[in-house]
């Protein structure tokens, strides 16, 4: 491709909306643009880079015997009730009604649409196992479209569906599909984590997310080095062999009243008694599903809200507001402890572990010291807290390290949560009616391809890998008025293009500073410049991520490139 006839807008000025750099290289190269909130047209060389990752995609799913379709965008409201997600989803769903008022969604995502579809046509446990996959634009009213294409309310997924007998069958397609996934990612060249996840509104009995690991990540992952144990934030488990250490002496002391006057964080009842938080309690009043519930972690600790809403079983979960906390406590918000409260009460590990908590009075500016599980309230003893750096892993013992990730990936055990919802069933080999044992597999695309600009970029612009960058290389001919430049960039365009390789030949009348510029914003792997020693037959071989340029004839970078080129090498 010629660069005088591209259609490439770049831009020298970082875009005032662009908060991450794969936002800000997403544009500035000319990927893509914004054409409204959440919602972005790719742009030549960006849809390039973007059939590339689905085309890895499509060869790692096809090689672990998954078989590709397209189902429908549009999709009806009954096949979501039936599975009782239609009220689910929530405000995510974009609903729309057709002329005769029957109602319709754009698909965010296809669990019933698959199940459905392979109830119509399967039945025989014959016909078991099989995985199918599509490569589809998903839609979801996200509250808040940000990052560019990393949270967008339109977006491109892989998402895949596996459908077998029985659990050891759904192990083995999951199984497949893990590693199938490793290979991708690791095709695309991405420094990423495997970790156990919340299966949140999908359901099932497990699932695992793959994180790139990035600063930008709106995920925190809890892992450990030494063991490979890795967990998403939400799911990470504080069980007690996590807990570093009990606190307060074991000698169980009189619980003592003191006041305590507007004091009503723990930051500020801290201050105000001189000790450590971990010799608190806070105790904190939520409704789960409209009933009141309490919810106890140590006072340096943080409540996982999506722990909780697990034991408790709950679709909705929320803090109670004001005047719901003084009717359960007669106290203002701040001071609510366990001691006589008369609803039910979750207490993590820690505090269940602890001797002489300092709790709420149930009583404005009181607090009570000496507080034990057991002797003074009951509750139920539970995992409920965010884990901590430093924690102890849960397998090995040894430290847990936390960090920032964006979620590529992610793999479900669903069991039989649609099919029995939706009959999808088939006969064994006695004639009874089974429930098909189900598996889901996404893949965001989109966000794949800004997590590899993430990971692979310097302070001049993208470094595309190799497997997917949108042209392998890119000659600079610097004087375009030079007939021997001219004629050498020309040659070496047409032999690596016949060569199978694709090639930018920048034919503009710009100055050479410019062209460099461009290349390097736009990230080809490997240029060639064409220049003062053009005349010995002499060209400068340059890797996108390397410092120095190689002096190599122009026979030696032909054989040079055709070795980067030819789909084995993820990165120069």
């Amino acid at each position: 491709m010629y660069f005088s006839k591209m259609f490439l807008p770049t831009l020298r000025e970082v875009p005032a909306e662009a908060e991450i750099i794969s936002h800000k290289l997403m544009l500035r190269a000319g990927l893509i643009r914004k054409l409204a909130s959440g919602i972005y047209s790719f742009l030549p060389l960006g849809l390039r880079v973007l059939k590339k990752i689905e085309q890895v995609v499509r060869e790692e799913m096809d090689s672990a015997g998954a078989q590709e379709l397209l189902m429908p965008a549009l999709l009806p409201a009954e096949s979501f009730r039936e599975s009782g997600r239609w009220e689910v989803f929530g405000p995510e769903m974009f609903r729309l009604k057709d002329r005769n008022d029957r109602e319709f969604c754009l698909g965010p995502t296809h669990e019933e649409i698959f199940t459905g579809t392979v109830k119509s046509s399967l039945r025989s446990y014959r016909s078991l196992p099989v995985i199918l996959y599509q490569i589809q634009t998903k839609y979801r009213d996200e509250i808040r479209p940000r990052f560019g294409v990393m949270r967008s309310r339109e977006f491109i997924m892989k998402d895949a569906y596996s459908f077998d007998r029985d659990e050891a069958g759904l192990d083995d397609s999951y199984m497949k599909m893990e590693k199938a996934y490793r290979k991708i990612f690791d095709r695309l060249g991405l420094d990423y984590k495997v970790v156990e996840a919340d299966s949140g509104a999908m359901g099932g009995s497990g699932s695992q997310e793959f994180m790139v690991i990035s600063e930008i990540g709106e995920d925190g992952i809890a892992y450990c080095e030494a063991c490979g144990y890795g967990a998403n934030e939400e799911k990470a488990s504080c069980s007690p062999k996590n807990t570093i250490h009990s606190v307060g002496s074991m000698d169980e002391s009189m619980i003592e009243k003191i006041h305590t006057p507007n004091i009503h964080t723990i930051t500020e009842l801290t201050e105000f008694l001189g000790c450590d938080a971990v010799k608190m309690a806070k105790t904190l009043i939520y409704k789960a599903d409209g009933k009141l519930v309490a919810a106890m972690v140590r006072g340096d600790r943080e409540l996982n809200e999506v722990k909780l809403k697990n034991v408790l079983e709950c679709t909705e979960l929320e803090m109670a507001d004001a005047e719901s906390v003084r009717s359960v406590t007669n106290a203002e918000v701040g001071f609510a402890g366990p001691v006589g409260l008369k609803i039910r009460i979750i207490a993590d590990h820690e505090v269940a572990q602890g001797r002489n908590l300092i709790v709420g009075a149930n009583e404005t500016d009181h607090h009570l010291l000496n507080v034990n599980i057991g002797r003074d309230f009951d509750a139920e003893v539970h995992d409920i807290r965010f884990i901590a750096a430093g924690d102890a892993c849960p397998c090995c013992g040894k430290s847990i390290i936390l960090a920032r990730g964006i979620e590529v990936g992610h793999i479900f055990k669903l069991g039989t949560k649609y099919s029995s919802a939706l009959a999808c069933n088939y006969s064994d080999e006695e004639g009874n009616e089974r429930p098909m044992v189900m598996g889901s597999y996404g893949i965001g695309i989109n966000r794949t391809m800004a997590a590899v600009i993430e990971q692979h970029h310097d302070e001049n612009g993208i470094i595309w890998p190799m497997e997917i960058a949108p042209y392998h290389v890119i000659i600079v001919p610097v004087n375009v008025l030079d007939e021997k430049v001219m004629k050498i960039a020309e040659v070496m365009y047409q032999r690596l293009t016949d060569a199978g390789l694709e090639v930018i030949l920048d034919d503009r009348n710009e100055r050479a500073g410019v062209k460099f510029m461009d290349a390097d914003l736009i990230g080809i792997p490997i240029r060639i410049n064409v220049g003062r020693k053009a005349a010995e037959g002499i060209v400068e071989y340059k890797p996108r991520g390397g410092k120095e340029a190689l002096d190599l004839t122009v026979e030696e970078a032909i054989e040079k490139i055709m070795s980067k080129g030819d789909g084995s090498s993820h990165s120069l």
